[in-house]
């Protein structure tokens, strides 16, 4: 049993390492979920249920999973589209283009919601076109998909990128020799490569969207139970001094996450076993 241990640690210093690793997790992680769920414990099961099932909570986590869905699905889309331009194309300006990518990670969430805001509002630069039309983006829940798409574009376009870029192009060329059409290439030949990658960025997508607060509490114009997401209503409950309140929304929508994480990575491991 001693020398099969010792075999699996070929590299040296792997007990320091992996003691490292768990303590800096329970640090980072693990402890502050634990004082969360503590905090919540303190409440009563009726008046949990209360808090997370009131009517303004359920409003906020249609509001968040929804919004956080459409724009984790628009960027998967349109994410999959800028990384095939970056990677299959050569054009002048492409460096600036790939940095702009990266753009939402450097830009504070607030300067980006009230960026977005002056945008769209009824005098902005865009929503003074967009409101003769009868589309009104500030101050309603397309503004929060918006607010969410722009700052979920980089995970997918940076995890679909290496993946295309790993991919001979001499594959397409290959099955076009065999009377493929262009459709059936990328169906048959690039999709089942992409998909897994595809799945990973809407899933890092998703999940920064639903604890966005920064950019969308400027755009939204956080009206109760029409505009106001969870983060927001659980800030709302901190500055109301009720802590215990807080951590209870702020477990259901940890719990509300994982579910549908874990759906996701269910569909990314069916993907790979089946093209695999």
């Amino acid at each position: 049993m001693e020398r099969a241990w010792r075999q699996h640690s070929i590299l040296p210093g792997f007990g320091l390492a992996m003691g490292f690793t768990v303590f800096y997790l329970c640090l980072i992680v693990l402890i502050p979920l634990g004082a969360a769920f503590l905090k919540t414990f303190s409440m009563s099961w009726s008046h949990f249920w209360d808090t997370v099932t009131g009517p303004r909570a359920l409003a906020s986590y249609r509001l968040t999973l929804g919004a956080s869905f459409a724009g984790a699905a628009i960027n998967t889309l349109m994410g999959m589209i800028v990384a095939w331009v970056l990677v299959r194309y050569e054009f002048r300006g492409k460096s600036i283009v790939d940095a702009l990518v990266d753009l939402p990670f450097a830009l504070p969430t607030a300067v980006a919601g009230i960026t977005l805001t002056a945008l769209f509002a009824g005098n902005g630069w865009v929503g003074r076109f967009l409101e003769p039309m009868g589309i009104k983006v500030a101050f309603t829940w397309l503004g929060v998909v918006v607010a969410l798409t722009f700052i979920g574009l980089p995970f997918v376009v940076r995890t679909v990128q290496p993946v295309l870029q790993d991919l001979d192009p001499e594959i397409e060329e290959a099955a076009a020799t065999l009377g493929a059409s262009r459709w059936q290439a990328w169906k048959r030949v690039l999709f089942p490569e992409l998909m897994p990658a595809l799945l990973t960025g809407f899933s890092l997508a998703f999940a920064r969207a639903i604890g966005e607060y920064g950019s969308v509490v400027f755009i939204s114009g956080n009206m109760p139970m029409k505009t106001e997401i969870t983060p927001l209503l659980i800030v709302t409950k901190l500055a109301q001094f009720d802590y215990a309140g807080a951590t209870a929304l702020a477990v259901a929508t940890l719990a509300l996450s994982f579910v549908l994480l874990l759906f996701i990575n269910l569909l990314q491991w069916w993907s790979r076993t089946r093209y695999a």
